[in-house]
């Protein structure tokens, strides 16, 4: 089958025969005109090493007078980030009306507040990057919602519109607020699908119109620069009355049809899914390898390193481990601890019994976090995310713990998430130290405010000058272990991952290079107290231990050691 054909089935899939040859014929002078203005991107392909390591950031992370903030961030990566991440994972950049970002006004224009295409060509520079595609919704400040309202032709049916008495009880919803938005137009008023909130109008997919707009959004996307398109929220993409409205058929085929186009105009661009769900249905995401998202959000891991790191126990974080896998050499997960939002529950509902999700929703509430909430389909609200920064999720900010102690446990954390296979996604505010933000809280009235604060490049250089702070130590440790992992093969995204079970305390796992040539032992102590580990060397079929950390340590025939609270041991084998 050719890519052509290939195509042209998903589109079948889609819609019915007709409109599916309709909207064949006008996506093929798409490709055409893309092909003849981007001739150098069918010679690309996507590509990813140890290497590769995702900064994600808003555009206005950090900021200095006088100067638009992507050029600040830019001059900040070259003198920060640059050799420690790959790429850079820049937060929805457009004009936007709500939800810090994530309600578009337009897709393809830069707010001005940031800066312009320009600026985030200077980050292309150096950089890989990584665009949002916040496809399933739009402002309802955009021009095609506007031109809704006014009952224009084709924008009448750009969204979902839904009568009055419609029994919508089993769809799922992600946020404890009302489904639908009433609006006012010429011809009658409307009941509108809102999933996500008033201002963030869900679009419709069943118009081929607005397919073919957001396949002219992606292109512009590869076009200028995205080498990674991240799917915002896109489990929910299709709806259809009677049905959850996530997860279904139609959704996965579109997803399908963006990769299959990709695949033929510009096929170095990856899609990566964010959908924040159990883990059997978030890896679906992956189709069957080949076929859709190269790189899905491993959700479950944030949850899973905090339970691990409060119980002090490796003991459910390794069944699940070893439970990972990938259909094809094509995929792997993008690992993150952290982000612009909170610590996702649902993943790890399944894996964690509920006492124990209960348990860890009371600690992190004890450590000064907040709490979001989804409705369930009987009208009951359950926790659906920590609203806490990822150190303070760890360890009590008004606790007795040494800072020392406290950054050991956050640097342990992101080890993990460092070792395991996948391309690491690190927050800006974890790079560099950040504590929770309440007062950001009281001022917006939105718990996800709490990981979101914008800094002053001024402030936050002088703290990462000062050996004594908190930033200066997070920093330092991270990007070390960063460079170190760029530089072994056997955390190469594609290699293999083995979890093995010395001790109930200590996570540990095996990584070895796609050649085979090259294996690093990763050990990582979860607990309060040092946890002796002896091993024999031959039973790995190896004679030296040869610490990547602490430069110049080795290992020869066994390893008796006790590994401190807290601590990271990576073994390459020889």
């Amino acid at each position: 089958m050719t890519p052509e054909d290939r195509i042209l089935e998903l589109l079948n899939l889609i819609y019915d025969e007709v409109t599916a040859g309709g909207v064949w014929s006008q996506l093929q002078a798409r490709l055409v005109d893309f092909a003849a203005l981007n001739p150098t991107f069918e010679e690309r392909r996507a590509a990813l090493s140890q290497r590769d390591a995702i900064l994600i950031t808003y555009g206005d992370q950090v900021s200095q007078p006088g100067e638009p903030p992507l050029q600040t961030l830019a001059e900040f990566g070259r003198e920060h980030l640059k050799d420690v991440v790959s790429g850079i994972h820049i937060l929805p950049f457009f004009p936007y009306s709500s939800d810090d970002g994530f309600s578009v006004i337009d897709y393809c224009q830069v707010d001005p507040d940031l800066g312009t295409w320009d600026d985030v060509a200077g980050l292309d520079q150096e950089f890989r990057l990584m665009f949002d595609a916040v496809i399933n919704h739009i402002s309802v400040q955009s021009t095609w919602f506007q031109a809704f309202l006014q009952d224009e032709s084709p924008y009448s049916g750009y969204f979902i519109t839904v009568e009055p008495g419609t029994d919508l009880s089993m769809v799922v919803r992600p946020r404890a607020l009302p489904l639908l938005t009433n609006f006012s137009t010429p011809s009658s008023p409307k009941s509108v699908w809102t999933t996500f909130s008033a201002d963030q109008v869900d679009l419709n997919y069943a118009s081929p119109d607005v397919l073919l707009e957001i396949i002219d959004v992606l292109l512009f996307y590869a076009a200028q620069g995205a080498e990674f398109i991240r799917l915002d929220a896109i489990a929910y993409l299709w709806k259809e009355i009677g049905t959850p409205c996530i997860h279904l058929p139609q959704t996965h085929a579109v997803i399908q049809l963006f990769r299959a186009i990709l695949d033929v105009v510009a096929p170095h661009v990856m899609l990566i899914t964010e959908t924040n769900v159990p883990h059997t249905e978030n890896i679906s995401y992956f189709g069957d390898g080949s076929n859709e998202a190269q790189l899905v959000y491993n959700f479950a891991l944030p949850p899973l390193v905090l339970h691990a790191i409060h119980s002090g126990s490796a003991v459910v974080l390794s069944k699940w481990a070893k439970g990972l896998s990938l259909p094809s050499e094509q995929t792997t997960f993008f690992n993150f601890l952290a982000s612009h939002d909170g610590i996702g529950l649902n993943p790890a509902r399944g894996i964690l019994p509920e006492s124990e999700i209960e348990a860890m929703v009371a600690r992190v509430r004890s450590f000064g976090g907040l709490v979001s909430y989804k409705t369930n389909s009987d009208g009951t609200q359950s926790p659906y995310e920590l609203n806490v920064n990822y150190f303070d999720a760890l360890s009590d900010p008004n606790g007795v713990d040494p800072a020392a102690t406290q950054v050991d446990r956050f640097v342990v954390a992101h080890a993990i998430m460092f070792s395991l296979v996948g391309v690491p996604g690190i927050y800006f505010h974890s790079l560099f130290g950040s504590r929770g933000w309440l007062e950001g809280v009281a001022q917006t009235g939105h718990n996800r405010t709490i990981n979101r604060q914008k800094l002053s490049r001024a402030d936050l250089e002088d703290e990462l000058a000062d050996p004594d702070s908190i930033r200066y130590a997070v920093y330092r440790r991270l990007a070390r272990l960063l460079v170190i992992r760029s530089n072994h093969p056997a955390f190469h995204p594609h290699g293999e991952q083995r979890v093995l079970e010395f001790l109930p305390k200590v996570f540990t796992l095996m990584r070895i290079s796609p050649d085979g040539g090259e294996r690093v032992l990763c050990l990582f102590n979860l607990a309060d107290q040092a946890q002796h580990i002896e091993l024999n060397l031959a039973d790995m079929s190896a004679e030296t231990a040869i610490d990547l950390i602490v430069q110049g340590k080795k290992h020869h025939e066994r390893l008796s050691i006790d590994l401190p609270p807290y601590q990271v041991l990576w073994l390459k084998l020889v």
